[in-house]
């Protein structure tokens, strides 16, 4: 279902008011409606199930036949916390699978991990859907997704400890009992872009 725009403005408007603030002076008069728009943006993975986006993004292409692995990194995307409604932002996505019969377009894997974000969610739970997505869009069960993310519920409020990282793993298939491939793709991951990746 889409974001009800009027319920946010109604809603905005009451929160600035609860806070101490006047909906009404200049600079806020607006911010209702920008903030309506912008949540239609930000939560537009909202409306799609897992199964959904795996059908808006599963064009394929015939597997390469040695079947090795393919990795995206340096994914950007940011999120918000279910828990305080705060913004995870520097994050960034990897994504490994080992192609079976097909191949989507390296570009999928980015519009998967950004839809994927675009919902109140956890981390952790971020690595899980884009897992189960790449799963059905690749038809491969070897998948692996890290993250690495830092969260204005810790950076900003609560403990303000602003240099905190977060980093998550989700492994599936292979990689999930394959101790070599999984130390490989963090290698990769970590020294990708280092010119010593031929001793990887």
């Amino acid at each position: 279902m889409a974001v009800d725009q009027e319920k946010v403005r109604e809603h905005i408007r009451g929160l600035l008011e609860a806070i101490g603030e006047d909906p009404d002076r200049d600079g806020l008069k607006e911010t209702p409606d920008r903030v309506a728009r912008m949540y239609s943006e930000i939560f537009e993975g909202i409306q799609y199930t897992n199964d959904e986006i795996a059908q808006m993004f599963n064009k394929s292409f015939d597997a390469p036949v040695n079947g090795d692995m393919v990795l995206v990194k340096d994914i950007e995307i940011f999120s918000y916390c279910e828990h305080h409604m705060a913004l995870m932002y520097d994050m960034k996505v990897a994504v490994a699978y080992i192609p079976r019969d097909k191949v989507i377009g390296l570009s999928k894997i980015a519009r998967i991990a950004d839809m994927v974000g675009k919902r109140l969610q956890l981390q952790e739970r971020i690595g899980s859907d884009i897992a189960y997505i790449m799963e059905k869009a690749t038809e491969s069960p070897d998948v692996a997704v890290i993250i690495t993310g830092k969260h204005s519920c810790m950076t900003a409020r609560g403990i303000k400890n602003d240099t905190s990282v977060t980093f998550t793993t989700t492994f599936r298939g292979a990689f999930s009992t394959d101790r070599d491939l999984q130390d490989r793709v963090l290698r990769l991951i970590e020294f990708g872009n280092n010119k010593h990746l031929g001793n990887v």
